[in-house]
């Protein structure tokens, strides 16, 4: 009996240690919950790379073209963005925008007379660059104008233009101030880059130009003036895309846009222009001293002017006069609405 009693015992803890030995080890870590997932998740696709996306860009040979997106390319702006961007010289907004067309290029800085052609549907702007408040135009003596007070003497003159540009607008604006029009002078359409030949060799007798073209044409025309001239418009530079691109690539224009609204906080800065100079006249092959009288060709916007300007509705005034003043040339039929051809979603979730 006793035997039998002492092996069901040992039988018994046999048992026992079995049934322990299948039992899972406590766990030391708290379940996953839908929420710890989703962090994870998150965070996983965080830390993911970002696909890196080779851009071509338009620009103009000037600073004002120039001075963000360089400063932006330089401080690896961009890179952090995922972005590669190859740049390629024009001469005026009609061509880079024909580039596009094309699909050579994928975005483009503008001057303020290629805006007529986002207006009219032809590309949308997603980030406000800079504003000028007045034009110029270079006259030679043979003009018979000597001041912003007798450019009226310029009826039945030879003055060469680029048409759709801001050259265009500058010229309508400067016969507008004289009380003349297109019809009062012998106006030639040309190519900005051949308004210098035109005007070394006397073949004209003043012209409508930009950096750095202008710069060319004092420096080889005696006698020539530059006369600036205040108008009741505003003179804006943008960058654009077409709407076709807007809308397949949407986060690639706000990494873009975030990119360069810290290239334009730093670069708006006048303490830093000297740096933005250097960046501009190595690109450029120009000389650094003469490029610096660039810098107060326009006002540049900083990030924190974009900012401010999209909540109080600065943007949307100075858009809305740009817009009456080519409706009033007839250059635009008639009123559109500005979120027709501005892209203000992007310009706010770049800001973040």
């Amino acid at each position: 009996m006793k035997k039998l009693v002492t092996l069901l015992l040992a039988l018994c803890m046999v048992v026992s240690l079995a049934a322990c030995g299948s039992s899972a080890p406590a766990s030391t870590e708290a379940p996953k919950t839908e929420t710890t997932a989703a962090n994870a998740a998150a965070t996983e696709a965080a830390e993911a790379p970002v696909e890196t996306v080779k851009l071509n860009v338009a620009y103009m040979p000037n600073y004002a073209s120039l001075w963000s997106v360089l400063t932006a390319i330089d401080k690896g702006y961009f890179a952090e963005e995922g972005l590669e961007i190859t740049l390629w010289e024009f001469a005026d907004g009609p061509s880079e925008i024909a580039a596009m067309e094309g699909g050579s290029i994928d975005l483009a800085y503008i001057g303020h007379g290629a805006h007529k052609l986002c207006i009219n549907g032809q590309a949308q702007i997603f980030m406000p660059s800079s504003v000028h408040n007045t034009d110029r135009i270079i006259v030679l003596p043979s003009s018979g104008v000597d001041s912003v007070e007798n450019i009226a003497n310029l009826a039945g003159k030879k003055v060469a233009y680029n048409g759709g540009s801001s050259s265009e607008t500058a010229l309508t604006g400067a016969l507008n101030a004289a009380g003349l029009t297109m019809e009062d002078i012998e106006p030639y359409e040309m190519d900005a880059t051949n308004m210098v030949a035109a005007m070394m060799s006397g073949s004209v007798d003043a012209c409508t130009a930009w950096n750095p073209y202008s710069v060319q044409i004092m420096q080889n025309c005696e006698g020539a003036l530059e006369l600036e001239f205040a108008t009741d418009s505003v003179n804006l530079s943008s960058w654009i895309c077409l709407p076709s691109y807007a809308e397949e690539n949407h986060d690639i224009l706000v990494r873009f846009s975030r990119a360069l609204l810290k290239g334009m906080e730093f670069a708006a800065q006048e303490e830093n222009w000297p740096y933005v100079v250097e960046l501009y006249a190595e690109r450029c092959a120009k000389d650094p001293v003469a490029c610096e009288v660039e810098t107060g060709d326009a006002t540049w916007f900083s990030a924190e002017n974009v900012k401010a300007y999209l909540a109080d509705g600065t943007f949307e005034d100075l858009y809305t006069r740009q817009q009456e003043m080519f409706i009033e040339s007839g250059a635009v039929e008639g009123e559109v609405a500005l979120d027709q051809y501005m892209l203000f979603d992007v310009m706010s979730e770049a800001l973040g």
